[in-house]
């Protein structure tokens, strides 16, 4: 399917299903979907395509961690860093999440993604699926980082 079919169709869905969303320019992807409140809990949940990867829908959620948290991470040595990074691997890879730590905005913050491609039928059906994983990953890994950092 090509990127303004997918593009379409996605658009599509999310007005279907009543959600709130805009597009969000993006020079590293063909389009960039911010959904607002998405999935069972409700939170920001991003719907891309990778200009260097045609065919595969990226769907992820930022989990952004707390003031202290952050402050806490920041004072940390390298040793230290790498520790926090493989405990949030392990974590991510037990709810079968992809993650990604990222610097935005002056923040931390953990992103959790699914990967749907086109040799997989992506269609409604499976976005939402995806939708509502990426929803319960970025509540579990928000908790997480409560529990364990």
């Amino acid at each position: 399917m090509s990127s303004n079919r997918m593009k379409d169709s996605i658009e599509r869905w999310l007005i279907h299903e009543s959600h709130s969303f805009e597009f969000i320019k993006n020079s590293e992807n063909s389009f960039h979907i911010m959904v607002k409140h998405a999935g069972k809990e409700g939170v920001p949940v991003e719907i891309f395509e990778p200009k260097k990867q045609p065919g595969i829908i990226v769907i992820g959620s930022k989990v952004i961690m707390k003031n202290n948290q952050i402050a806490r991470f920041l004072g940390f040595n390298q040793e230290e860093k790498e520790r926090f990074e493989k405990k949030i691997g392990d974590y991510c890879y037990s709810i079968q999440a992809i993650h990604k730590i990222i610097e935005e905005d002056g923040k931390q913050k953990i992103g959790v993604y699914v990967i749907l491609d086109d040799k997989i039928d992506i269609n409604q059906q499976t976005l939402f699926e995806a939708v509502d994983r990426v929803s319960q990953m970025h509540e579990k890994t928000a908790r997480f980082l409560l529990k364990t950092f």
